[in-house]
């Protein structure tokens, strides 16, 4: 086909500060690309920010952000949460759900008419729609809207929800898919078949940083070495076994590292273990970077992930990488970059830090690894000729 001139993308979410969480994150760069490629770009989004309630707290409307014009619809307040809770939570457990419970699920999940008016009204004068992530009723009625110019930004997991009849369906028409990762691109086609081979495998593009590895240690007065954490905390993204394995780590070997987090959520963690923890929540980039560049290790414990942009922030600042074996995604990041280590269970855990601890040249040979790779492989002229390839195919 032509070059695509004028591309909606689609997200649940956006921001046009913070950053409120990796998916909406993606689109939203993946977006901004397209605009610096001259394109004419629509961001169609809701009016909500919180991904717990889904309350409309922005004004629908049209606005400017970086050269993109950002549509907010409101989402719909009719939803039977009740409903949506009961058949999630079966889905959840990989217990069998009917169709019509599935169709329930996606009808009272996060939705909006609005946007889906928007889209049967003008989605004819766009060339593409490209809309992420799965999960969401919103994006699953909006992409089979126009099916047949829309990309799919799937982040797909492992996960009961990617086993849906609904997401067979969802799969199956849309015109092609944008990847994180080889690994969720080879899932997709296992799960889907080779529809899924209609995909370029993309990935979201970093700019290279420097951070004084001092600098954060040096503000919060902490001489202790310590590792880090970032993003939401949660059960999902392994939160809850860093803390469970840090105060273990410490109690078994007597050494004093500490244990920093940034991002937003609760942090649950004895009160034997709060002396030696440092919640900075919500910074700047370059606090961020600082921390990452800081730490002996950044710990990445998430099972759940088609991109790990955090690990990729962590590796640029030169500091290895310790995920969970069972993360298919972020241990192949490891294995391609050379960046880290990861572990299947405590015992694993204690010896690869234990490693990182003792022995700084490896752990900078590591970091400088991870540094290459993400130069290499996620700079932003190398994303960007994958991304158009796609977007233009």
């Amino acid at each position: 086909m032509p070059r695509a001139e004028r591309i909606a993308f689609i997200a649940p979410r956006f921001s046009e500060q913070a950053t409120i969480g990796g998916a909406e994150t993606l689109l939203k760069q993946l977006a901004l690309r397209a605009v610096r490629d001259g394109r004419e770009v629509h961001f169609l989004t809701t009016c909500a920010s919180d991904h717990f309630t889904w309350a409309n707290d922005r004004a629908p409307g049209t606005s400017s952000v970086d050269g993109l014009h950002v549509h907010c619809f409101p989402v719909d307040e009719d939803r039977d949460l009740e409903t949506f809770l009961r058949v999630q939570q079966s889905i959840s457990r990989d217990v069998p759900v009917t169709a019509d419970e599935e169709e329930a699920w996606m009808q009272n999940n996060v939705n909006s008419q609005a946007l889906y008016q928007h889209l049967r009204a003008e989605g004819g004068q766009y060339d593409r729609i490209v809309a992420g992530p799965y999960l969401f009723g919103l994006i699953y009625y909006a992409a089979l809207i126009h099916p047949n110019k829309t990309l799919l930004v799937p982040c797909l997991h492992d996960e009961p929800f990617a086993r849906l009849k609904t997401m067979q369906r969802l799969f199956g028409e849309v015109s092609g898919f944008l990847f994180n990762t080889e690994p969720e691109q080879e899932l997709a086609i296992r799960q889907f078949g080779d529809v899924a081979r209609k995909g370029q495998v993309v990935g979201m593009g970093l700019e290279s940083f420097e951070a004084d590895p001092n600098a954060f240690a040096q503000r919060i007065g902490m001489e202790a070495p310590y590792v880090m954490y970032a993003g939401r905390r949660e059960p999902l993204k392994g939160t809850p076994l860093i803390v469970d394995y840090m105060q273990a780590f410490r109690d078994r070997t007597g050494q004093d590292i500490r244990l920093v987090f940034t991002g937003s959520g609760p942090i649950d963690a004895p009160d034997s273990l709060w002396p030696y923890i440092h919640d900075a929540g919500f910074v700047s980039e370059q606090v961020k970077r600082e921390a990452m560049a800081g730490a002996l290790a950044f710990m990445h414990p998430s099972v759940n992930e088609s991109l790990g942009i955090v690990l990729l922030e962590a590796w640029l600042a030169r500091t290895p990488a310790l995920v969970h074996a069972n993360g298919a995604v972020l241990r192949w990041q490891c294995k391609q970059s050379g960046g880290g280590v990861w572990f299947r269970h405590y015992p694993d855990f204690e010896l690869s830090l234990q490693w990182l601890i003792d022995q700084p040249d490896l752990r900078r040979r590591l970091g400088e690894a991870g540094r290459s790779y993400v130069e290499k492989v996620y700079s932003w002229p190398a994303v960007d000729q994958r991304l158009f390839a796609q977007l233009d195919a």
